[in-house]
């Protein structure tokens, strides 16, 4: 029994044994199995670390690339702008020095042509003094056959009408009318472009000889307030700019003198030997214009208060208009008067700079609409000789004539080129609200608040097929005119359109709009309602502008021939009209599409046109060009397309000029609505330039 129960002790101890050792084995193999578990995660633990080094190591790889990439289109880009800028200097030394060969060579070619002229001359003379006795009978019958033929031909002359022959067109009759589009015009084949003759330069009857020298003893002391002070200035009114005027009641200057100045004192850290001066217009749509006056209006000072207060001498003229006349009845405010009498009273200035108050090589001129137009036109054409004839006949004085600063609002200008400009805003905008107005009367622009005036009575227009088609042809011909132009952005890249009136210069144009719209944001102004904003869905930021949308809510507010009117009857043919006739058009294209006759046409004389337009005188080594210019013009205004004003500050930008331009956010056709920016402005370019 006992043996028994060791021997089951026995088993009982190795099966205990055997269950610890087995239990070691499974143990010892969960061991290993983990060990093998943890081994494996490690690896593919290492192998991710791996791919994701390698991830980073690619993406830092492909950045880079792209750096080094961007780093070479860059270094491209500057150097094909580099190669551009040598390029167009290049082109401008070549032209300058060609142009320098050609007056050399013009020069010789006089000189030897007067020598030729007069070794013939001297030969003539001896031929017909040894001839002379001989034929002294047959020369006096000759003469008296002459006499009856000129009476003949005088009296011929009278009865027969103008003829294209006897002028000069502006442009190539032939030409345009090759390119122009006959579909639903009012072209015949006997339609005949006729050039109008020029008017000889306006002188008046009698000789005044009016003493131009400034006097400082006929004043009258007067006051205003500018935010609650009082400024106290010396009114010196009624002054003739011309020793001979035509009309003496458009032909004066208003000049005002803070009264500090009589006094030793400074303004704004002006004296008044280097107090700016101030040059207002008011002239609107072309027509007469009185000096600007310094007054508050609706609680507010207008410019001329406001640049008392500022320390500027101001200085405003009156201006012949378009529908002035002499007693006779001939009209003597037509073409080029406005800028004629502007210029007129700007030498007055520079002639009595050392006897009056202010410093006349700081003049700076401001206007709006057609007022804008002749700032522009003053700023570009100083000292042309083109105005001389003019302002000789008037007895202006022998000075000067340029400005140093010009600032426009909403300027009515680059009329020649306006029409299609008009139309590449508004082509495809058939129905409208035309403002009912005279006969060749012209919208007049606010210059005091930041809204137009209240609009006359409206009547809506629907144009006819004839007009739709008008509108397509003046759209086609803009393109051309622009890319003939070759103007750049700020970073000297060329600035075209395609033939369907695509292309930089149409994002060039948005670009402005835009930048209105964020600063109308930024202080706080809601556009919500301006649908034609295209925005990132991501940002919200704006990144363009739907065009045919904007210039649907602006809308148009003419038909198509804007401002040479095909029937002859806008406030520019007005404009443009002669002494002795009323209207005119000024481009042939207008000429050609005429709705008032199929024979003869008249088209105003191209020196005329040219003498209007600040675009021929920008950059003419013949005119002294104001160096800073200062442009405005609202997004909410149809009056002429947004094109024109940035075409003409872009020129001056250009030729390396100043300018500070801009679109105020949806404001209409107004002026002198940002004045304590306007003379910001104006401190900065006298203070800080040279």
């Amino acid at each position: 029994l006992k043996a028994q129960q060791e021997q089951l002790a026995a088993q009982q101890a190795e099966a205990q044994r055997q269950a610890a050792l087995k239990a070691e084995q499974e143990r010892i193999a969960a061991q290993q199995a983990e060990a093998q578990r943890q081994a494996a995660l490690k690896a593919e633990q290492e192998r991710i670390a791996a791919q994701q080094a390698e991830a980073q190591r690619q993406a830092a790889l492909k950045a880079e690339q792209e750096r080094i990439a961007a780093q070479q289109a860059e270094a491209q880009r500057q150097a094909a702008l580099k190669a551009e800028q040598e390029r167009i200097a290049a082109e401008k030394a070549k032209t300058e020095q060609e142009r320098l060969a050609a007056e050399e060579a013009e020069k010789a070619k006089a000189k030897a042509a007067a020598a030729e002229k007069t070794k013939t001359e001297e030969a003539e003379k001896a031929k017909a003094a040894a001839a002379e006795k001989a034929k002294t009978e047959e020369a006096q019958k000759t003469k008296t056959a002459e006499n009856a033929k000129a009476e003949d031909t005088q009296k011929a002359k009278v009865e027969e009408p103008k003829t294209a022959e006897n002028n000069t067109l502006p442009q190539s009759y032939v030409e345009s009318r090759s390119k122009a589009s006959t579909k639903g015009s009012a072209i015949t084949d006997e339609k005949n472009i006729l050039s109008q003759p020029m008017d000889p330069p306006l002188q008046a009857d009698t000789s005044a000889k009016i003493n131009l020298t400034f006097d400082a003893k006929n004043y009258e002391t007067m006051t205003g307030t500018v935010d609650n002070k009082t400024i106290t200035y010396r009114a010196f009114e009624y002054i003739p700019y011309v020793s001979n005027p035509i009309d003496i009641d458009q032909q004066y200057l208003n000049i005002y003198v803070p009264e500090e100045y009589f006094n030793n004192d400074t303004i704004n850290g002006y004296t008044t030997q280097t107090a700016p001066i101030f040059m207002p217009n008011s002239v609107g749509g072309y027509m007469p214009s009185q000096p600007m006056v310094p007054k508050a209006e609706n609680g507010k000072p207008n410019s001329a208060l406001y640049a008392l207060s500022r320390g500027y001498v101001v200085a405003s003229p009156a201006t012949r208009g378009r529908t002035n006349k002499a007693s006779d009845g001939n009209y003597i405010g037509k073409a080029p008067a406005v800028i004629v009498d502007l210029q007129a009273a700007t030498a007055y200035l520079h002639a009595n700079d050392a006897a009056m108050p202010g410093n006349a090589n700081r003049i700076i001129t401001n206007g709006t609409s057609a007022g804008g137009a002749v700032s522009l036109l003053q700023g570009a054409a100083g000292n042309n000789v083109d105005f001389q004839p003019y302002l000789q006949a008037l007895g202006a004085a022998t000075a000067p004539t340029d400005v140093y600063a010009s600032s426009a609002y909403a300027p009515i200008t680059n009329l020649d080129a306006a029409d299609m400009a008009y139309e590449w805003s508004y082509n495809g905008i058939t129905s409208f609200d035309k403002v009912s107005m005279g006969q060749g009367e012209l919208p007049q622009a606010n210059i005091s608040g930041n809204a137009a005036p209240p609009k006359r009575t409206t009547q809506r227009v629907t144009l006819n097929t004839d007009d739709v088609a008008y509108s397509n042809l003046l759209k086609e011909h803009f393109p051309d005119y622009v890319n003939n132009l070759q103007l750049r952005d700020s970073i000297g890249r060329v600035l075209r359109l395609d033939k369907n009136g695509d292309g930089s210069f149409k994002a060039y144009v948005k670009a402005f709009i835009i930048d209105a719209i964020n600063k109308a944001q930024a202080n706080g102004t809601d556009v919500s309602k301006h649908t034609y904003v295209i925005r990132d869905p991501k940002t919200g930021a704006i990144k363009d502008i739907n065009w045919e949308a904007y210039n649907r809510f602006v809308s148009r507010s003419k038909a198509p021939g804007a401002f040479d009117s095909r029937s002859n009857d806008s406030g520019e043919n007005n404009l443009f009209g002669t002494s002795t006739s009323d209207n005119n058009h000024f481009t042939i294209t207008a000429a050609l599409h005429d709705t008032t006759s199929n024979q003869d046409v008249y088209v105003e004389n191209a020196k005329i046109v040219t003498m209007m337009n600040p675009m021929n005188y920008l950059g003419s080594p013949a005119a002294t060009n104001a160096r800073y210019y200062r442009i405005r013009y609202g997004t909410a205004d149809s009056n002429t397309s947004m094109a024109i004003p940035l075409i003409i500050g872009t020129r001056a930008q250009n030729l390396g000029y100043r300018v500070d331009m801009a679109t105020p956010f949806n404001v209409d056709h107004s002026g002198d609505y940002d004045l304590e920016e306007l003379f910001n402005w104006m401190d900065s370019i006298v203070k800080n330039g040279r």
